[in-house]
């Protein structure tokens, strides 16, 4: 009788053992991750998708699938910014960019805020850091984690630090290390970008 119980036992034991492994592969498959992140952590596949959205915030996982912000041939002036939360100077600096819009309502020009937030960073910290701060500027993220595939086709001088900023139109195009000093200091160069 005990070796009938040991028996019966030891199926129990292997029928659950196989069960559980089945759904923990299934499981496993049914999870996408990112470079970086826990593998528990489901995480929707921005590197697959030309462009997903969040509350409405464009999400880049391809910095090919960006790069039309840099070959615009308008008569507008771009003021592109990469920056991030987690960022301090970017932070410290972000009020600049919000002042353009008001010290330029009737200018052919368009400023965008290129966040390199964390992908799994998005809904804890970049929106509701959107929301408190009340970002007017036009705000896109790029989670594309292969900077040197993209960083030297942004400009051959950037080492990848931030803040840095692309100004540019038809007519000339600069690129900007570090943070503006002031106000003034960004609102001065962007001007005579409007001039020209």
């Amino acid at each position: 009788m005990q070796t009938i119980t040991k028996i019966i036992f030891l199926l129990i034991a292997l029928i659950s053992i196989s069960c559980n492994s089945s759904n923990v592969n299934k499981a496993e498959k049914d999870v996408t991750t990112v470079k970086g992140t826990s593998p528990t952590v489901p995480v929707t596949p921005v590197d697959t998708i030309e462009t997903i959205t969040l509350d409405n915030l464009p999400i880049y996982g391809n910095f090919d699938d960006l790069k039309y912000i840099f070959e615009q041939k308008s008569d507008t002036t771009y003021v592109i910014n990469f920056w991030a939360t987690w960022c301090k100077p970017c932070v410290e600096e972000l009020p600049f960019f919000q002042t353009l819009h008001e010290e330029f309502p009737e200018e052919k020009m368009r400023v965008i805020l290129v966040s390199l937030d964390f992908p799994n960073k998005l809904e804890t910290k970049l929106i509701p850091f959107i929301n408190e701060h009340k970002l007017s500027s036009e705000v896109m993220v790029l989670t594309d984690d292969r900077y040197n595939e993209w960083i030297d086709w942004v400009d051959a001088d950037w080492d990848g630090g931030i803040p840095v900023t692309m100004v540019y139109n038809q007519k000339d195009r600069r690129f900007i290390r570090g943070t503006f000093a002031n106000e003034g200091e960004l609102s001065d160069l962007v001007g005579e970008f409007l001039k020209k």
